[in-house]
């Protein structure tokens, strides 16, 4: 279970990282920002047995 959180948490940073680097305007940029954050929270909440 600790190795799936762990495997989500740094895909959900190489995401990010990658979105940055992109050549978007600010504003695509921050909602494909909110969009991973969201799709990796609730990733994570499915590895923690919540939903």
């Amino acid at each position: 279970m600790l190795v799936g959180v762990l495997v989500t948490f740094l895909v959900i940073i190489l995401v990010l990282y990658l979105i940055n680097m992109l050549p978007l305007d600010g504003r695509a940029k921050q909602i494909s920002r909110v969009i991973v954050i969201i799709l990796g929270v609730i990733s994570l909440l499915k590895y923690l047995a919540v939903f």
